[in-house]
C-alpha cells in the first residue's frame, strides 16, 4: 500500500472511533392491554390534552391518537411514542375486527377512576395497560358497540413530515418549551439550552411535552440539545433567532431516525 493512502486511512479511522453511531429505533415485542376509545366520531374532542400538543389537527398529530393509562404514561415521559394496535381477535371474535391494524401516537394521559373496579369502568386504573384511543383510530380495529377490546401492541417508530419544532411560551425568567413531531422514538429523555451568552443548561419536564429553563434568555438566538429515549442525540444549532417572542414555533430541519 502506498504510505501516503495509508495515512490518509488511518487518519479516517482515528476520526470515525471518535463518534459513536446510534441506530434508529427498532419495534417492541408484543404486549397484551385493552383499549377504548373517546373523543367524537371527528375525534374533536381529543384536542388539547395532557402532553400539550394542542391543536391536534394544527400540529400534525390527526385523529390517530390516544390517552395512555398510568401504567403506559409515565408522568408525561412516553408523550409522541407511537404503538401499533391490532384487536386480538382470538379473544373476541364478536367486537375485533380480524386482520387490520392501526398506528397512534400518545396524546393524552387518561386518568384512573377508583370508583369503579378495574375490570368494569375503572379501564385506566393502576396497573391496567389501557389505551383510550380518538374514536376514529379505535373504529379501525373494533366494532362500536363492543366499547373495550382486548388489543396486543408494540410501540413502533414515529414517521413525521418535517424536522422536530419548537414552541415557546412563558415569560422572562420561565420558558416552556413545547418539542413536537419527534420521529424515530418520538418522546424526549433530556433537553438542555444555549443562548448565546450562556453555556449548555439542563432543562426539567414541566408537563407532558414541555420543558422549563428558568434563565433569562431574552434577546439571544437559541440552541437546544435534546437526547430521545432510546439515547439518541441531536444539537439544533441557534434554531431560534435573537427577535424570538413567546408564542411563537420554530421548526428545524433536523429529525430523529
Amino acid at each position: 500500500m502506498d504510505s501516503g493512502v495509508g495515512l490518509v486511512l488511518l487518519m479516517v479511522l482515528a476520526v470515525s472511533s471518535m463518534f459513536s453511531v446510534v441506530e434508529g429505533f427498532k419495534p417492541s415485542g408484543w404486549t397484551k392491554a385493552t383499549a377504548t376509545f373517546y373523543g367524537g366520531s371527528d375525534a374533536s374532542g381529543t384536542m388539547g390534552g395532557a402532553c400539550g400538543y394542542g391543536n391536534l389537527y394544527s400540529t400534525g398529530y390527526g385523529t390517530r391518537t390516544a390517552a395512555l393509562s398510568t401504567a403506559l404514561f409515565g408522568d408525561g415521559a412516553s408523550c409522541g411514542q407511537c404503538y401499533k394496535i391490532i384487536c386480538d381477535y382470538r379473544a373476541d371474535t364478536r367486537w375485533c375486527l380480524k386482520g387490520v391494524s392501526v398506528t397512534i401516537t400518545a396524546t393524552n394521559f387518561c386518568p384512573p377512576n377508583y370508583a369503579l373496579p378495574n375490570d368494569d369502568g375503572g379501564w385506566c386504573n393502576p396497573p391496567r395497560q389501557h389505551f383510550d384511543m380518538a374514536q376514529p383510530a379505535w373504529e379501525k380495529i373494533g366494532i362500536y358497540r363492543g366499547g373495550i377490546v382486548p388489543v396486543m401492541f408494540q410501540r413502533v417508530p414515529c414517521k413525521k413530515h418535517g424536522g422536530v419544532r419548537f414552541t415557546i411560551n412563558g415569560l422572562d425568567y420561565f420558558e416552556l418549551v413545547l418539542v413536537s413531531n419527534v420521529a424515530g422514538p418520538g418522546s424526549v429523555q433530556s433537553m438542555s439550552v444555549k443562548g448565546s451568552k450562556t453555556g449548555w443548561l439542563p432543562m426539567s419536564r414541566n408537563w407532558g411535552a414541555n420543558w422549563q429553563s428558568n434563565a433569562y434568555l431574552n434577546g439571544q438566538p437559541l440552541s437546544f440539545r435534546v437526547t430521545t429515549t432510546d439515547g439518541q442525540t441531536l444539537v439544533f444549532s441557534d434554531i431560534v433567532p435573537s427577535n424570538w417572542g413567546f408564542g411563537q414555533t420554530f421548526s428545524s430541519r433536523l429529525q430523529f431516525s
